[in-house]
């Protein structure tokens, strides 16, 4: 039995009975639902959603036994240790030792997320609850079973394959197991690092809800079936299936199955978020919303703090929880001085992706010839002060960290509860260089939630979870802008790290308590504090920064416009959301 990476073709036909794909009725990508239904709580509208549906249903994929049939074939090499993994990754040549004693690989093609070729399949409970759209790109069940298929017969046609079994979710309530199946030996480390191990009781006795493959095969029948190219990052929420194809860039794994925690968790009334977190060692436990690139990962890395943990989390009736078993920061201008605790993690059973390095495998962090994504896996025990169990308490502190490419945003804002509502579902930043395919400079975005890329439900859904948590908790809620000031992009200059840590220190010791604020601007009715300890008052407000005022203000118009453009799809709907709108900008409620 022969293999290509160039065009793979059904190489176990009698694997399973798959039924001819029908691409006559493509799958609706915009359903009018009509107006969204106003609800007292949350309970009763997350209940309006389908509950939770069994991963193990029957289907055409008969996915209760596909599973197994990569654990039993002969050349499976199943969750190994590292000193294992680094063996199978050097021997096969798929990355080399550089300095510090660090795995580094080449992603090939992609060195980014491919968010174009993201697709969820539409049918089952998922066709009513998901937000279809440019986000959420629907691909038939047929197609998507027809992929799965096809990286699954390679898989089982090749001489070794690897499968780690281990969790999403530091909650014994609420995780779920996941099995991800690869071709090559460096993504199943990279889910070692990234994804909670299981015991050996554990393992011994492992059941996955859900499944992921990851394959170098080709669909090459990609345009018949509606797709955009031959890359495919698909997910099935229903059956708890994910399909990697296309790609090698690792962190489609995971975040394939964050999506589908971020659709079935907020159906149990859980809020799924894309933070990182920390607790101070009063308990006192705080959250940092945002994109890659904003800051998340370099402000939770905090000497004084444990850390949960650094992008993806859960937030129950007893705390917040960590989904992940390990960080994935950015290595681009990795500093010791700027970022401690990250550059000592970068050592053996770290991975490294795309790094440049000298003549003597010395690792270039400034260099971004290669890519500006520069990524490093490691285990979350690579932190000194990581938090073990990976939960804490309920928050108290959220901060909501924007990549400001206008450069007018104050460095720090205290929001209301309707502003912060209004912040998390326009998730503002600006997409930094590198995060996605094509993404050479700062881009102006909305991202819903601060990761719409991985938000399957509406927009209100999470704002309304959220609503209940900064009622009930009495949590403090503010803006941090980590981008621009004294001027846009190309004219100014980013904050400076220091004065952003000093700020954020500020807001977890509750010192910003002290600090008078502004009244609210015309603009974006933000109020920042007027003096703060260790900041320049110039640095506190955006309008000192710059040198032309009427830029500056003008600059201010087109930014507020651009917020209340885009709320519009979500307002235009739903009196609750129209409520929201109106603490933002352009809005008129705190005036």
């Amino acid at each position: 039995m022969t293999s290509t990476t160039e065009g793979v073709r059904r190489m176990v036909p009698d694997l399973v009975d798959f039924p001819s794909p029908d691409v006559s009725s493509p799958a609706p990508k915009n359903k009018d639902r009509g107006a969204t239904p106003s609800f007292d709580n949350v309970a009763d509208f997350a209940s309006s959603f389908s509950s939770r549906t069994s991963t193990h249903t029957v289907s055409s994929m008969v996915e209760i036994s596909l599973p197994e049939q990569f654990v039993a074939h002969k050349g499976c090499k199943r969750n190994m240790n590292y000193e294992e993994l680094r063996g199978e990754v050097l021997s096969r040549n798929e990355g080399r030792i550089v300095d510090n004693d660090v795995i580094n690989v080449d992603t090939g093609k992609f060195t980014g997320r491919c968010p174009k070729d993201r697709y969820v399949v539409d049918s089952g409970a998922a066709h009513d609850n998901v937000d279809w759209g440019a986000v959420n790109i629907p691909i038939q069940e047929a197609t998507f079973d027809k992929v799965f298929a096809l990286c699954s017969e390679r898989l089982l046609s090749l001489e070794t394959l690897y499968v780690f079994d281990g969790f999403v979710g530091s909650s014994l309530k609420s995780r779920r197991a996941v099995r991800v199946v690869t071709e090559l030996a460096w993504h199943n480390h990279f889910c070692k690092n990234m994804f909670i191990e299981p015991t050996e009781e554990e393992l011994a006795n492992f059941v996955p809800e859900m499944t992921i493959v990851n394959s170098r095969a080709i669909f090459a029948e990609w345009e018949a079936h509606g797709l955009r190219s031959e890359t495919c990052v698909a997910i099935d929420v229903n059956r708890g299936l994910g399909v990697v194809t296309g790609t090698e860039y690792s962190g489609e794994m995971k975040k394939g199955a964050f999506s589908m925690m971020n659709y079935l968790l907020p159906l149990e009334g859980i809020m799924s978020m894309h933070c990182s977190a920390t607790v101070g060692k009063d308990g006192d436990t705080a959250i940092f919303f945002g994109l890659s690139g904003t800051g998340k990962t370099t402000l939770s890395a905090d000497p004084t703090r444990q850390l949960i943990g650094d992008d993806e989390h859960g937030w129950d009736d007893d705390g917040v929880f960590n989904l992940e078993g390990g960080c994935y920061a950015k290595m681009i201008d990795l500093n010791p001085r700027k970022e401690p605790l990250i550059h000592a993690a970068i050592k053996r059973d770290a991975l490294l992706e795309n790094v440049v390095v000298d003549e003597n495998l010395q690792c270039l962090y400034s260099d971004g010839s290669r890519t500006e994504n520069t990524r490093g896996s490691y285990p979350m025990h690579h932190i000194p002060n990581s938090e073990p169990s990976g939960k804490a308490g309920h928050a108290s502190n959220v901060i909501f960290l924007t990549c400001d490419a206008f450069g007018v945003l104050p460095p720090v804002s205290k929001l209301t509860t309707e502003q912060a509502l209004y912040h998390l579902v326009s998730g503002y930043t600006a997409k930094v260089a590198g995060t996605e395919q094509g993404i050479t400079e700062p881009t102006t975005t909305f991202s819903t939630c601060f990761g719409g890329a991985f938000m399957p439900l509406p927009a209100k859904v999470y704002a309304t979870l959220f609503q209940k948590k900064i009622e009930k908790h009495g949590v403090s809620v503010y803006l941090v802008n980590t981008g621009w000031t004294g001027g846009a992009y190309g004219v100014g200059k980013r904050m400076d790290i220091v004065a952003t840590r000093q700020i954020v220190s500020s807001i977890l010791d509750g010192s910003i308590n002290d600090a008078a604020f502004s009244t609210p601007d015309a603009f974006f009715q933000l109020s920042k504090p007027l003096t703060l300890n260790g900041v320049a008052p110039e640095v506190l407000d955006p309008e000192q920064a710059w040198a032309d005022k009427d830029a500056y203000r003008a600059t201010c118009e087109k930014l507020s416009g651009l917020f209340a453009a885009n709320f519009l799809k979500y307002s235009c709907k739903d009196e609750f959301m129209a409520s929201v709108a109106d603490a933002g900008p352009g809005g008129r409620a705190l005036l």
